[in-house]
């Protein structure tokens, strides 16, 4: 039997999508791990960022842990919307200090937003329940 012009463009469709939220998640797991790095580190860029945002220079470690177990946990399938879920909390905290500082909107206070996008974003395309729970709308 012979595929027909339509499903090969549905299939060709499909592993587009596939590979582009690979993709925007490799980019999301490649940023996250180069910050958690910096955190776990102990860099004092992280303790002055800290301070600057009013928080106390020794919170760095924690949130890389932190951050380091919400990788994890977005990592692995079964988790991964966990994981995005609890990555989105801590964006939007982030996001809340970053505004009550007054620092540069597009480029500091939305970075997490930024981050929440390529994180839900990879994984809504990667994964076809997501799509199904939360689908676009022509």
């Amino acid at each position: 039997m012979a595929i027909s012009p339509t499903t090969r463009s549905v299939t060709r469709n499909a592993s587009l999508q596939l590979w582009i939220g690979r993709g925007l998640t490799a980019l999301f797991v490649l940023f996250m791990l180069g910050d958690t790095a910096i955190k776990l580190l102990k860099l004092s860029a992280v303790s002055e960022a800290l301070t600057e945002l009013g928080f106390t220079p020794d919170l760095g470690f924690p949130i890389g842990v932190l951050q380091a177990v919400l990788l994890i946990l977005y990592l692995v399938a079964r988790t991964s919307v966990l994981g995005a879920v609890l990555f989105t909390g801590l964006f939007g905290g982030a996001f809340a200090a970053h505004l009550r500082t007054n620092s540069p909107f597009f480029t500091h206070d939305m970075f997490g937003v930024y981050l929440g996008v390529l994180a839900w974003g990879g994984l809504w395309l990667r994964d076809e329940r997501l799509r199904a729970l939360f689908p676009l709308r022509r």
